[in-house]
């Protein structure tokens, strides 16, 4: 398993397997409404609601890994504790109009993906070089 010896570099690499803009906001509106049912659960004291709100925040998120991005929620790979974290600290760039730095940072972290360090499901890009010197 990866690991990192901080949270910055754990979010470049969090980034990065929220490489598509679709994927960040499924996302997005997937924690929104399961934060809401779950503050209505709250305050309705509804065990249903409660229930339903991590499902309705991975449930969404997690088909946009398969779906979307061809790759493994990193919740299933990683530190769950600092993927939520991930999750809310994407959530409030885009809230403010980071969209295109979270691509930029998820292309440059691709970029240098290393294929040794690359867990099953993961993305990585891989470009094919031009051959070098004459046949």
């Amino acid at each position: 398993m990866t690991t990192f010896d901080s949270f910055e570099d754990f979010f470049r690499y969090y980034v990065s397997q929220h490489s598509k803009p679709a994927t960040r906001w499924v996302h997005f509106i997937a924690t929104h409404v399961g934060t809401l049912v779950g503050l209505t659960g709250l305050a309705r004291r509804s065990p249903l609601l409660l229930a339903a709100a991590p499902a309705l925040v991975y449930g969404p998120a997690f088909a946009s890994h398969y779906l979307i991005e061809k790759n493994r929620p990193v919740t299933l790979v990683g530190n769950p504790l600092w993927a939520v974290r991930g999750d809310f600290q994407m959530i409030a760039m885009m809230y403010v109009g980071r969209d295109e730095e979270l691509s930029r940072i998820a292309e440059d972290e691709l970029d240098q993906a290393q294929p040794d360090i690359v867990l099953p499901g993961e993305a990585l890009r891989v470009e094919a070089e031009a051959p070098t010197g004459a046949i």
